[in-house]
């Protein structure tokens, strides 16, 4: 018995709505697991990790400024200006994430500074008990134990073999996993009212500046540095910025914030993974240990939180 042809057409719709918005989070996540390893090239180059964030997100808004304005300014201009405020407010958010984590790869390794940016779901979490007032879910609160109790392992592993300094770049990564999850949320939010350009011509322009200003009152130069460290810093700019942030930005108008911030543990263990032949960085038995009991922590609690959105929406359903 064949299908209609209008039954098949709207099968395949179907199907290429299903499935996109995971495709696209693949392709975020690979090209945002090069991250980690370009701005260790880039930092051999000398350009300093402010420098690398406030020029990669400058690039970044340089390239998607003609798109926005040709194809998304209607749009721009008609927003509420909470909206544009709430924009501005998630790119503030990505500007310090960048600050904070790219600052992190001068003090500890890179599997070290991965795993820890990438404990989202945490905080994620956190910010539903303490913002929204939601109890905390017998797997959320497993896995924020476990991740501690992962945690404690990677900092002890660090302050074995290079004192404080690791911790700080340790703290420096949670910090910059605590501004990520912010500007996830807003994110997910405002992705439901606004099409993608305006949003990530917003957010990703205001990081921009952020990022400029803070090098300028560190006293940081944007410029001197060789044609190699521009053309790494351009290349983070193109791939896990462009393609992957912005994948990540298109896929959260479809998918939960939470289910977002689980696919990015994919990132720890590519990153490691290219760290080990290109950096011939080998991370010690305590160290894998520990990014391991984080990682399970994550997902014990994203488990929770998916667990709680799908009660959310069930109850939804249910009371029409």
């Amino acid at each position: 018995m064949s299908v209609p042809i209008a039954g098949r057409a709207s099968l395949r719709a179907a199907l290429q709505a299903h499935f996109t918005p995971y495709l696209a989070l693949a392709v975020g996540m690979l090209a945002v697991s090069c991250s980690a390893i370009l701005i260790s090239f880039a930092r051999r180059e000398g350009v300093p990790a402010i420098a690398i964030a406030a020029l990669r997100m400058a690039f970044s808004a340089a390239g998607l400024a003609p798109l926005v304005l040709t194809r998304g300014r209607a749009e721009l201009f008609r927003l509420p200006l909470g909206d544009l405020a709430l924009a501005a407010g998630s790119g503030a958010l990505l500007a310090l994430h960048f600050a904070f984590w790219i600052s992190s790869l001068d003090y500890t390794s890179v599997m070290s500074s991965v795993v820890l940016v990438s404990t989202n779901p945490l905080f994620v979490a956190l910010a539903t008990v303490l913002v929204l007032r939601e109890p905390l879910g017998r797997w959320t609160g497993l896995g924020i134990a476990v991740a501690i109790a992962g945690g404690a392992l990677v900092g002890l592993s660090d302050l074995g073999q290079a004192g404080g300094s690791s911790l700080k770049g340790d703290l420096l990564a949670l910090l910059g996993a605590a501004a990520a999850s912010g500007y996830l949320l807003i994110g997910r939010y405002l992705r439901r009212r606004m099409s993608l350009l305006p949003y990530v011509g917003v957010a990703y322009s205001t990081a921009a500046v952020v990022l400029v200003a803070i090098a300028v009152v560190s006293g940081t130069p944007l410029l001197g540095y060789s044609l190699a460290g521009y053309a790494l810093v351009g290349l983070i700019a193109a791939g896990p910025q462009l393609i992957g942030h912005t994948s990540y930005n298109w896929a959260l108008k479809h998918v939960s914030a939470v289910f977002v911030t689980v696919t990015l543990l994919a990132e720890p263990v590519g990153a490691t993974l290219l760290a080990i032949p290109l950096l011939a960085e080998v991370p010690s038995p305590v160290r894998l240990l520990g990014g391991a009991v984080i990682l399970a922590g994550i997902w014990f609690a994203a488990r929770g939180e998916r667990r709680k959105e799908n009660s959310r929406n069930g109850s939804r359903r249910n009371s029409r």
